[in-house]
């Protein structure tokens, strides 16, 4: 059907000359990255947000038909969840006239996870999620990381498997990818028209098979026999990098791939010990996808208050998580939980590069426009 104006009243004027997108001239997304106060306006990152959008909805939809309660984590914690360091730490603006030496009497910073808070409420509320922002002061401007992100984050009591973990995993990877597609198919045509052609298929592919298994040890081997050069040596005991795990992927038939059992080393402490001997690995899980590498990172959570006083007393971290032991001491279940990073989730859908491009207001490095 088409529409015949018979008036047309300008609201609000725009000089062509100055505005620095052009009509009808197909802007690269870094390019449109300069201006985060107008690049919305354009076709590209409409859909983009849009998809965006109903990817949010999609998520909340699947924890809520699957039982689950939704938790608000805090923001501001005492915890480094990850133990990796990269914290941004919370302090007032202005010398406050307090004898306090910290605001809130201990150090504080912007979370890096809300699973330690998740696994509180697990033990009241039995499967829980959170969907927030997450935090890193990781000097990066790669292509993969933000100071500032979205991370999805579930627990769940009385699960004894990675097996049982990784079929919610991939549910709420499949169910949402399949809601986003019935709810914008427009948007995420456009954008796999426009920004990644092929991924379409690449994206069918995904959906139509079962995701693959195999252990951190296989995974190891199978680098140390490819042809391909690697930057970083793999070795048995070292972390897997974004090249080792876009190869898997690719070994495995661009289908997306479960690694787990990591040696305990490489993990934090939180992680159940698989009592395996002299590899001492523990019950960790990864997902890794196409063009994206690792989605999904989970594990199998220390229920066994002994097990868990021996890690933490051997990284000098007993003090600080007695609490977390009390959740052991007064009555624990065998539980596990995992985290995905949403910007990665709609890179993986959309094909789009960069993460920059998938989040409104990009903060990295050196840049925090608006």
């Amino acid at each position: 059907m088409e529409l015949k104006a018979e008036k047309i009243e300008v609201v609000g004027n725009c000089d062509v000359k100055t505005f620095p997108i052009k009509y009808k001239e197909r802007h690269p997304l870094e390019y449109l990255r300069r201006y985060p106060h107008l690049r919305c306006r354009t076709n590209v990152l409409g859909s983009i947000l849009r998809v965006r959008s109903e990817a949010t909805a999609a998520i909340h939809s699947f924890f809520k038909d699957n039982g689950f309660v939704h938790i608000h984590t805090p923001i501001i914690t005492s915890n480094d969840c990850e133990g990796a360091g990269e914290l941004f730490q919370v302090e007032p603006s202005s010398k406050m006239k307090v004898s306090e030496e910290n605001f809130f009497n201990v150090p504080a910073f912007l979370t890096v996870s809300g699973q330690l808070h998740l696994e509180v409420m697990s033990g009241a509320f039995t499967q829980v999620f959170t969907f927030g922002p997450t935090f890193r002061a990781e000097n990066s401007q790669s292509r993969r990381h933000l100071a500032e992100f979205y991370m999805v984050e579930a627990e769940i009591s009385f699960v004894e498997s990675l097996k049982d973990l990784m079929q919610v995993m991939e549910g709420l990877f499949k169910t949402t990818v399949m809601m986003v597609l019935s709810n914008c198919p427009e948007d995420v045509e456009l954008c796999h028209k426009f920004i990644a052609p092929g991924q379409k298929d690449r994206l069918e592919h995904m959906m139509k098979n079962n995701f693959l298994i195999m252990s951190y040890t296989e995974a190891v081997e199978i680098l140390k026999q490819a042809s391909q050069n690697f930057t970083f040596t793999p070795e048995w005991g070292t972390d897997l990098h974004t090249e080792h795990e876009k190869y898997l992927v690719k070994h495995c038939g661009n289908i997306p791939v479960f690694v787990i059992n990591y040696p305990l080393v490489l993990k934090p402490f939180y992680m159940r010990d698989n009592e395996d001997g002299p590899q001492h690995t523990v019950a960790a899980v990864d997902l890794l996808v196409p063009g994206v590498g690792e989605l999904f990172g989970g594990s199998l959570r220390e229920e066994r208050y002994h097990f868990l006083e021996q890690q933490l007393a051997r990284l000098g971290l007993t003090e600080a998580y007695q609490w977390y032991l009390d959740l052991r001491r007064f009555g624990s279940v065998p539980h596990g939980g995992f985290g995905m990073g949403f910007e990665r989730y709609l890179q993986c859908i959309l094909g789009v590069d960069n993460i920059k491009d998938v989040i409104p207001f990009p903060r990295f490095t050196h840049s925090c426009l608006l």
